[in-house]
């Protein structure tokens, strides 16, 4: 199975400096997220979204403002036909030293182990930090990096402009 792991905040919905998340209560769509997503998926592509919330553990947002602001997410996709294979957060602080805030694999690897017939070969990463390409290079998968700088010598790392770039490269 190929997988699409796509990072959520500043990749599918806006993203906001930590201390402006606390009044946000509806997910902003980035221009062209609903239809990268959809032509995604008629690639052949699941969609995972892995995402950092170390929001809800550094005291920005609530665990239910994450819940109220990801179902608003989900049920605008599942509007628009777009279906979503599984989620995987990880609340923890940036400090508290978990295996699964990216850069770390524990995300992936739980996607994994809940579906083993997935493909890293043929699977990529896409987000807009550092940290998610990271990622990619962990496990040794195709990352896209939306404005992201990347260094020269990394393989199957590539920057893109905006999230509807990467349909170019699968």
């Amino acid at each position: 199975m190929k997988v699409a792991f796509f990072d959520r905040d500043g990749t599918i919905i806006e993203d906001y400096p930590d201390e402006e998340w606390t009044g946000i209560t509806e997910p902003v769509f980035l221009r062209s997220a609903i239809d990268t997503l959809r032509q995604v998926r008629q690639r052949g592509y699941e969609i995972i979204i892995i995402t950092n919330q170390y929001l809800i553990n550094e005291g920005f947002i609530t665990w239910e403002q994450y819940k109220e602001i990801h179902a608003k997410m989900l049920n605008e996709l599942k509007k628009q036909d777009i279906d979503i294979l599984a989620v995987f957060y990880c609340p923890h602080g940036r400090n508290e030293g978990c295996g699964c805030c990216k850069p770390e694999t524990g995300m992936i690897l739980q996607a994994l182990n809940q579906y083993p017939a997935i493909d890293l070969k043929s699977s990529f990463v896409i987000g807009d930090s550092v940290v998610d390409m990271e990622l990619a290079g962990r496990m040794n998968i195709r990352g896209f990096g939306i404005n992201v700088a990347i260094p020269e010598s990394t393989p199957n790392i590539y920057q893109v402009k905006e999230v509807s770039e990467v349909l170019r490269y699968i």
